[in-house]
């Protein structure tokens, strides 16, 4: 019999990853194809849908690539997504009637101010959440309202919407497939954690019509098969769907209550597993499903921080301070500090715990001594203090103390922002060895709802360390840090009118 892989495929917002893995768990091929993000006006974020979908075929193609790996050889697909990125599409045509509108946009931010002045109680009691255009009901809603045809294509029945899972799991089945998961279904404002299902309740209040809303299935799915014409030419089981975070919980090996995982991306997510308890935020950290299994719901507190990898991006792009990501690590060491400067990277307001859709980036502490190495540093330092300030409350919301994080995403390849990160934190960071703990997740998902393995418990002999950061910063100096920091997101809170 020839060998068998699980595929892992990793979609986000910059990219998606498509991880091959042996039977062993080890690495046997990869792929990854660059996605485009759109900056159209302030505070607007969008993607092109189809060259999100072709990035997963490109992505896939390349991991097929490997000498002696067969599209028949893969055993099971398991998917991650970037979340509350919302896709509107033509049924007949398959073509989407416009840009999606990425999980980072705020353009609905005035509608959501005004609909939680009067309904925030009743979102927050059917869904745990509070009522943000971060989620994706207020997107789905302007999409239906602003995008021409959209109204009129809802009332001849060949309307189709959903997040990123359901587009690209209707491309991989050629069309015959609508569903999403419980764990994304979670983050859209429209799911009634009690009953498991859409809340019709909601879906009349956003303007919205269940008619265009997907499936929600468990996160392991049964009875799906990719259309070998559509993908690749592989006919597997798509076996398993997450969002992006969750999977990388998984992938993490964070299967027991009280285990905390941070992804450092274009954003920075943490999650804790809470187990089958939901526990609501004062906070705002955000309660959601963790994953759903067999009809039986793990959940998480998640706390996001909307800009970090993307700030180090815009260093190279916007302001060509850097030629590469990889340079910031050196630039930030060959100073001793940040020389006063700190960065407050809202360039699309700031998340968990500020919850400020009008704060916008900052710069302060300059000096006529200020040099590129100090902008750098401060870069790279405020995702450290975003981190720290969502640890705090996670902390205090949970009662449970937090011993160590365990840490995935291309940043964690950055010793500086890896140790500096350690210091803020007063915790040691794991570094696992399968760096790509999201698509592994998301695999080992899909290895489960194909029935290789009883549950997320198994993970736990499978997840292994490759380094550890143990703190050294003094506690007067990690004070004196934090307390400059919060001076700065103090003065960049509020400023946007729009």
């Amino acid at each position: 019999m020839s060998a068998q892989y699980y595929l892992g495929i990793d979609q986000g917002s910059t990219g998606t990853t498509a991880i091959l893995f042996d039977s062993t768990w080890h690495v046997a091929s990869r792929g990854y194809s660059n996605i485009h993000l759109f900056y159209p006006r302030d505070g607007w974020v969008e993607h092109d849908a189809e060259e999100v979908w072709q990035s997963v075929q490109r992505a896939v193609a390349q991991a097929l690539r490997a000498p002696a790996i067969r599209p028949d050889q893969i055993r099971s697909i398991g998917l991650n997504h970037e979340g509350e990125t919302v896709v509107i599409w033509d049924a007949k045509t398959g073509r989407p009637l416009c840009r999606s509108i990425v999980w980072q946009d705020r353009r609905t931010a005035r509608y959501a101010d005004a609909m939680a002045d009067q309904y925030n109680f009743l979102v927050r009691k059917k869904t745990g959440l509070m009522i943000d255009s971060y989620f994706s009901a207020t997107k789905l809603k302007w999409m239906l309202d602003h995008v021409e045809n959209a109204r009129e294509y809802l009332r001849q029945g060949r309307l189709l919407a959903g997040t990123m899972d359901t587009w690209i799991v209707w491309r991989m089945t050629g069309g015959k497939t609508h569903i999403t998961d419980a764990s994304t279904a979670s983050r859209t404002m429209l799911f009634d954690v009690t009953e498991g299902n859409w809340c019709p309740e909601l879906v009349d209040l956003f303007d919205l019509d269940l008619s265009i809303l997907p499936t929600i299935s468990d996160s392991t799915i049964s009875g799906v098969q990719t259309d070998p014409e559509s993908f690749q030419g592989i006919r597997a089981p798509l076996s398993g769907v997450l969002v992006d975070q969750q999977a990388a919980l998984l992938g993490q090996a964070c299967v027991t209550p009280g285990s905390v995982k941070t992804t450092y991306g274009t954003g920075c997510f943490m999650l804790m597993n809470t187990g089958h308890a939901m526990a609501l935020s004062k906070n705002g950290l955000l309660p959601t499903v963790a994953w759903r299994l067999h009809g039986k719901t793990t959940y998480a507190l998640d706390g996001g921080v909307y800009i970090t990898g993307a700030a180090v991006k815009w260093l190279q792009e916007g302001l060509e301070v850097v030629a590469s990501p990889a340079d910031t690590e050196q630039l930030a060491l060959s100073v001793p500090d940040n020389g006063g400067v700190y960065f407050v990277p809202a360039f699309t307001g700031l998340a968990a715990p500020h919850w400020d859709s009008y704060a916008r980036g900052m710069m302060i502490g300059i000096t006529g001594g200020t040099q590129r190495a100090h902008v750098v540093r401060a870069t790279l330092e405020s995702t450290a203090y975003q981190v720290r300030d969502v640890l705090d409350v996670m902390r205090r919301e949970s009662g449970v103390s937090v011993p160590v994080m365990r840490c995935n995403g291309r940043a964690t390849a950055n010793t500086f922002l890896m140790q500096f990160q350690a210091d803020i934190l007063g915790i040691p960071l794991e570094i696992p060895e399968i760096e790509a703990t999201t698509a592994l997740g998301s695999a080992f998902l899909g290895s489960i709802g194909l029935g290789d393995y009883g549950g997320v418990e198994d993970l736990s002999q499978i997840w292994r360390c490759a380094r550890c950061y143990e703190p050294r910063m003094s506690a007067d100096q990690r004070g004196s840090l934090l307390y400059h920091w919060h001076r700065a997101i103090e003065r960049a809170k509020y400023w946007s009118e729009d």
